[in-house]
């Protein structure tokens, strides 16, 4: 007895978003040197925690 597989459409894609997020990052640091990365990824998580408080 075989079982149906049912698929539900998905509204919001994590990989997706995940890999554009990524993708976006590296084209913003890829002519950065490591100090210059270091310092805008500690300004963007700075960011982020400002807005979460």
């Amino acid at each position: 007895m075989k079982t149906k597989t049912v698929t539900k459409e998905k509204n919001f894609d994590a990989v997706k978003t995940m890999r554009e997020i990524r993708d976006q990052l590296s084209k913003e640091i890829m002519n950065m040197t490591f100090a210059e990365e270091k310092a805008y990824l500690k300004k963007l998580l700075s960011k982020k925690t400002a807005k979460a408080s």
